[in-house]
Order: C-alpha cells, then structure tokens, then sequence
C-alpha cells in the first residue's frame, strides 16, 4: 500500500484534497458550458449536445492510456498534470467567450478538458484505490469530498457570476481553482505504483499492455454493459432537464443552479452514509434501489411543472449516485487490484461512452420530441439498471457485503 507522507501530509489526504479542489470545477463547467453555448454562442441544443459528447469522447480515448500509465508512473504527477491540462481547457472556454461566436475554440477546450480529466481522474481514484484494503469505504469518502467541492464550487462561483456578470471571470476562476489542485499534487508525498518496478519496464511489458487491457477490459464485461447502459440515461436526463429550465420554464443559470443544489449537497454529505446501509442490505439490493430511485425521478419529471418540485426530487438522484458509484468503483478496484489504473481507467472510459451517447441523444430528442416522452424513455433505461447492476455483481462475483475497515485510517483531508 501507498501511505507515504511528506510534510506531514499524507498521501491520501493529498488525493482527496486535490479531488475537491478540481471537481468543484469540473461539475460547475459541466453546468454552465451548456447553458453558457445557448446564451453566448447561440448554440442549438444539437450543438450543446455535440459539444459535451466530444469531452466526452476525448477522455473516453485518452482513458485506457492514462489506465496504463497510472500503473507504471508516478500518479500524483500524473493527476497533477491532468489539473493543469483541465485548467488550460477553462482558460479555452474563457477564450472562446470573449470572442462571441467562436464554437471551435469551444470545441477544442472541449477535447482538452477530456484528456487532462482523463489523467486526473484515473490517477486520482487509483491514489484512492490503494487504501481499499484497509478502508472499504474510502471510494464513499472521495464521493462525499468531490461532491462537497462540486457544491461549494457552485455557490461561489453562481454568486460571482451574479455580482461580475461574466463567463469568462468564473471560468478563469475555475482554472485557477484547477491549478492550485495541481500544486497541492506536485508537493504531495510520491510512492512509484508497483508496475513501476525498473525490471517490468522493458519491451515485453510494454508489448502486453494492449493484451492485458483486453483481458481486464473482458473480465469486466458485466459491469462495463451496466455502466454504459446507466451512464447514458442519467447524461440524457441531466441534459434534458438543464435544457428544460433554461428553454421550456424560462429559469436564468443562478435559478437553474438552485434547483441542483439540493442534490449536490446530498451527495456531498450521504456517501459515508449510505455506505453503512450498503453494509447492513449488501451491495445487490444498494445497486438495484439506487436505480430504482433514480429511474423514478426521471418518469417523475415527464408529470412535474414547477422547478421547487423539481429541485426536491432531484435529490432522489443524489441518493442512487451516492450508493452505487462508490460500489461500482469499489468492485473494480477489488478485482483488479494490482493493475488498479487500467481497471479504472477502463471502467471510467465505458461511464463516458454511456455519458456521451446520451448526451447527443439528448440534444436532439429534445429537438425531435416532447418533454413528456423524452422523460419516460430516459426513466426506462434507468430503471433497467435494477436488474442489470445486480446481474452485473453476481457475474464479477465479489462479496455481497463488503469487509468492515481493518484498520483506523490516519488519512484525511
């Protein structure tokens, strides 16, 4: 295991730190951008959707690759070259703002945010992933740190936009925010992964990491259809209803925001939480009442008017997210713990395929359909996640309930 310290600081506080102070970023752009396109660009809801598909499909590409590295390099210098990456794709986003019109400048942060997110994120959670063993809630605890940032990141920058009025102001911001996580990466305590043995460096290493991607990718089969089948209906109702508020009910982005709120501090504050339920009902009956959940809030929407309704189911979905994302991560890294990067890396490039499928699914069913409908296909998707989450852990066949933590973790933020 990778406990190392440095400073005082430790290894795994230095991850979840960074994680906060770079996912507040990235889930506040992943709010704004669409809104910002139709307000600045003047983009279509086909073209908001294109856009976040092609992040989408940058990371997708660049994820196996930061898997395999994650494994054979320093991570902290990884993820921290990721933050920087992820910062220099919002200073492309502020670019593209003071100059009104211009999408392939926005198209290009895109792609670069997808690359520079790809190595964060890879790196960050097998950081996390080396404390499994001796804290089986640590994926729960990096949720609620990401999360608490994603929030904190939304007040304040929702409240500057309010009082500047500019994009671009809260977009340099965010970049910033981006690159003090780096730092905070670059002077934490390194430990080399244990791929990174000078004596598996060679040629006959490098030449099976395509083979072992293909075997990791194989073994994970099962979870790897469920994430893609669940990730593709929650982007799809996530874009669905941010182009609901803004173009059907009329709402500004500091009132949209508030209709998120309430999910986003749920899913701060319930991860540790919900992972004693998942504890005392096993991670089959988690997996399936999260989708249940979620699936509910979706069909609910079609019949739902008013954004305080709206804002208040929305924490349904805090609920489902802050029980099965920690699992599903959790399960990865237990089945692959000695290549925890590619696994990882693997794993998150299927949430992306399903992130972008649904996302330009979206944009144009918006276009081509009702609200109502476009809802209820959403919801159905969902709520097929309770038979395939299941179906999906009994295949990779962990333990039902995970193991209590062994030890008292000394790592904290």
């Amino acid at each position: 295991m990778h406990r190392g310290r440095a400073g005082g600081r430790t290894r795994l506080g230095s991850a979840l730190v960074a994680a906060g102070l770079t996912n507040g970023p990235a889930e506040l752009l992943d709010f704004i951008v669409p809104l910002w396109l139709g307000i600045a660009l003047d983009a279509t809801p086909s073209q908001v959707g294109f856009l976040v598909s092609l992040e989408l499909i940058a990371s997708v590409i660049a994820r196996p690759v930061a898997g395999l590295l994650a494994d054979s390099r320093e991570r902290t210098t990884l993820a921290g070259v990721g933050a920087l990456l992820y910062g220099l794709s919002c200073c492309g986003y502020a670019s593209a703002d003071a100059l009104t019109g211009s999408l392939p400048t926005a198209y290009a942060a895109a792609a670069l945010g997808g690359i520079g997110g790809a190595l964060l994120w890879v790196s960050l959670r097998a950081m996390i992933g080396e404390h499994l063993a001796a804290d089986p809630g640590v994926f729960a605890r990096l949720m609620s740190v990401q999360e608490t940032g994603a929030w904190v990141a939304f007040v304040t920058g929702l409240l500057l936009l309010g009082h500047v009025d500019s994009y671009a102001t809260v977009l340099l911001v965010c970049a910033a925010a981006c690159a003090v996580g780096a730092v905070v990466l670059f002077l934490g305590p390194t430990s080399i992964p244990p791929e990174s043995d000078p004596h598996r460096r060679g040629g006959d290493r490098v030449s099976a990491a395509p083979r072992r991607t293909r075997g990791i990718a194989q073994a994970l089969r099962p979870m790897l259809i469920a994430t893609v089948v669940t990730a593709l209906a929650e982007t799809m109702i996530g874009i669905l209803l941010l182009l609901h508020l803004q173009r059907d009910l009329g709402l500004g982005v500091i009132e949209i925001a508030y209709v998120f709120l309430p999910g986003a501090i749920a899913l701060g504050v319930l991860p540790p939480v919900l992972h004693t339920v998942v504890l005392r009902i096993g991670r089959r009956a988690a997996m399936a009442a999260g989708s249940v959940l979620s699936g509910l809030f979706a069909l609910s929407l079609a019949y739902t008017g008013g954004p305080v309704v709206i804002a208040a189911l929305w924490i349904l979905c805090g609920v489902a997210w802050a029980m099965v994302i920690p699992i599903e991560q959790a399960v990865v890294t237990e089945r692959h713990p000695d290549q925890v990067g590619a696994a990882l890396g693997i794993y998150t490039a299927a949430t992306l395929i399903g992130g972008a499928v649904g996302a330009s699914v979206a944009g144009v069913l918006y276009d081509a359909t009702s609200w109502q409908g476009a809802c209820l296909v959403a919801g159905t998707i969902i709520l097929s996640g309770a038979a395939i989450g299941p179906w999906a852990l009994t295949r990779l066949g962990p333990t039902d309930t995970p193991a209590r933590a062994t030890v008292e973790s000394a790592d904290s933020p």
